[in-house]
């Protein structure tokens, strides 16, 4: 499996930004569809986005769309989310996580390699 780690969470004021990094070692990073997810207290683990092996496919939860943008850096090994218009909604653990198939519904289920979690707090 593949290791997870991800960083560049913090507290930001609503309609500011944030980009999310996910640093990947341990096996080839781009045999791998790579997703993030995220978790508010009290609430289930929901999909964010997803992007396929080389980048080509991407696709996200409708909260996001036009705000969020997933991509990646094979040669960096690195899973980015870069986050604009932040809403207070959007505060949550964030969960970077990695599936060797094809994930078409970003199930958490299909996905078998999970970071720790970094924080986004945006107040409002």
């Amino acid at each position: 499996q593949v290791q997870l780690v991800e960083s560049g969470g913090g507290l930001v004021q609503a309609g500011g930004s944030l980009r999310l990094s996910c640093a990947a070692s341990g096996r080839t990073f781009s045999s791998y569809g790579v997703g993030w997810f995220r978790q508010a207290p009290g609430k289930e683990r929901e999909f964010v986005a997803y992007i396929s092996r080389n980048g080509v496919i991407r696709y996200y939860t409708d909260s996001v769309k036009d705000r969020f943008t997933v991509s990646r850096d094979n040669a960096k090994n690195t899973m980015y989310l870069q986050m604009n218009s932040l809403k207070p909604k959007d505060t949550a653990v964030y969960y970077c996580a990695a599936t060797s198939r094809i994930s078409r519904s970003g199930d958490p289920a299909e996905f078998e390699s999970w970071g720790q979690g970094t924080q986004v707090t945006v107040s409002s």
